[in-house]
């Protein structure tokens, strides 16, 4: 038999596929997975009826063009359906739309540190990414609009952050997209939009009612709490939209899922109940921090970013052996997700034993 291996294309030699938050190791005392920016509510319980019946009839097919939730979607947001796509969570239209544009040698803007998707996605598509750095954990976009080239043909501005949750302000996003090419497509990448209150924070929406070149992504994935169930959307004009469809893998959203979207949304004023209790518990968290001397940017999403350095490893492994998983990134520093008031506490009191120790 042949030791010759099979030919995979050599851009899989160099890059590291997305790395999920780890669940917590398995101790003595209670633990909290605060890895992964999950909500740590459970679906409502008219969501889990309709979860339930729609469980039943999995030996179908899913409706591929999503048209129920679709509908859905554009009543929520006053928007026409052809103007919508969905995916398998934010980050599959992150990738249907990389796919529709990286024609050889085209670009994908983006800051860094961001999503941690956007790299990997970048190279599976071919496109060729270019970071500009954050400065003070934001978002310089005088910076990007300054790397924007005649190939740039995909600019993700992810607000809040993933995962330093700092925001761009309605003036400096009005301003950077000013300087987009018309036949640039920018996306606002607004996985954590709803735990936004700053009134400065543009809406996305807003934004792509006015420039034909904007798009916006959500997911139900985080303050919907069907992080499990893996459906996001993008609003944006027919053209954006009808593109994004295009390169869809049949059957992404699953039937389950669209059903679930389809309740949440009509439960959506008591699930945001929940989102303001998260919100509360997020300013309560950074505040305890402050206080004790740790660096905290403002957060606009269901997490804290600690630019840790050299440290990080240590702290996420400190917290570790204290039951709470934290998503360390190596180097740079460690995000932790606002969980129950229980792990919230477990983790102040984590980030205070630490503190002392140093």
């Amino acid at each position: 038999m042949s030791e010759q291996t099979p030919r995979f294309r050599p851009i899989l030699e160099r890059f590291a596929p997305y790395q999920p938050g780890k669940p917590p190791a398995a101790g003595t005392g209670p633990t909290y997975k605060l890895s992964s920016n999950e909500s740590p509510f459970g679906p409502l319980p008219s969501v889990v009826k309709v979860i339930a019946a729609a469980a039943g009839e999995v030996n179908r097919y899913p409706d591929n063009g999503a048209s129920e939730l679709t509908e859905a979607i554009a009543a929520r947001y006053a928007v026409p359906a052809s103007h919508i796509a969905v995916g398998c969570g934010s980050v599959g239209l992150v990738q249907q739309l990389l796919e529709a544009v990286a024609d050889p040698g085209a670009e994908a803007l983006y800051a860094w540190r961001s999503f941690e998707a956007y790299p990997y996605l970048a190279d599976l598509a071919g496109a060729k990414s270019v970071q500009v750095p954050l400065r003070d954990e934001r978002h310089d976009l005088d910076a990007m609009a300054a790397a924007i080239t005649s190939a740039t043909r995909l600019i993700f501005v992810c607000t809040p952050n993933n995962p330093t949750g700092t925001v761009v302000t309605t003036a400096e996003l009005d301003r950077f997209l000013d300087q987009v090419p018309d036949d640039c497509l920018v996306v606002l990448d607004e996985a954590y939009a709803e735990y936004a209150r700053d009134p400065a924070v543009p809406d996305g929406i807003e934004v792509y009612r006015q420039r034909q070149n904007v798009a916006v992504l959500r997911t139900f994935s985080k303050a919907y709490g069907l992080a499990g169930l893996r459906v996001g959307f993008l609003i944006g004009h027919e053209p954006v939209a009808a593109a994004a469809r295009k390169t869809m893998l049949t059957f992404a959203v699953n039937a389950v899922a669209q059903a679930a979207a389809v309740a949440s949304l009509a439960a959506e004023g008591e699930l945001l109940d929940r989102v303001d209790l998260v919100v509360a518990e997020r300013d309560r968290v950074r505040a305890e921090l402050i206080e004790m001397g740790w660096t905290v940017p403002p957060t606009a999403a269901n997490f804290v970013w600690l630019r840790l350095g050299e440290h990080t490893a240590d702290f996420t492994e400190f917290c570790g052996q204290a039951g709470l998983a934290v998503r360390g990134f190596g180097g740079e520093g460690a995000r932790v997700s606002i969980g129950e008031k229980a792990a919230n506490d477990q983790f102040i009191r984590v980030a205070r034993d630490y503190k002392r120790g140093k």
